[in-house]
């Protein structure tokens, strides 16, 4: 029987990054969030009421997404928008005390999801991977 080939490191990357993937559609499920919803609401959290460009820049995506991702979470009433009052012609996106409320939860969960998949690593092993993703990422 002719031997395999070793998977690549890219193949092995790319395997982790879809298990990923799939276990944060599952972990967003119970809120009904795309990840990219939810990326939007975390950062509105974080860095409060923004106009859309400033958001699509945040998330590294054309402001015509930003646009529907707003608008998806607006009619979950997860974030409204809001006149800007340094410029009256200009809106700004803001959660609501609900988004709020959600995006802690995604925290939570995100942060439960992660401890849990992770856990398979020793701590030596879990900082190595740490340095090696910010150096790949940088």
């Amino acid at each position: 029987m002719p031997e395999e080939p070793e998977e690549s490191l890219a193949e092995a990357f790319r395997a982790v990054a879809r298990q990923l993937r799939h276990q944060t559609q599952r972990t967003l499920a119970p809120w009904q969030v795309t990840p990219a919803q939810a990326r939007a609401l975390g950062v509105l959290t974080r860095h409060g009421p923004m106009r859309l460009g400033a958001l699509s820049e945040f998330l590294r995506i054309a402001p015509r997404s930003a646009t529907e991702v707003v608008d998806a979470l607006e009619a979950a009433r997860l974030v409204e928008r809001r006149p800007d009052p340094e410029d009256r012609r200009a809106t700004l996106v803001a959660p609501t005390a609900r988004g709020e409320e959600v995006a802690a939860g995604i925290r939570a969960a995100r942060a439960a999801e992660a401890e849990g998949f992770f856990a398979r690593l020793d701590e030596a092993d879990r900082a190595s991977l740490a340095r090696i993703l910010r150096t790949l990422r940088n």
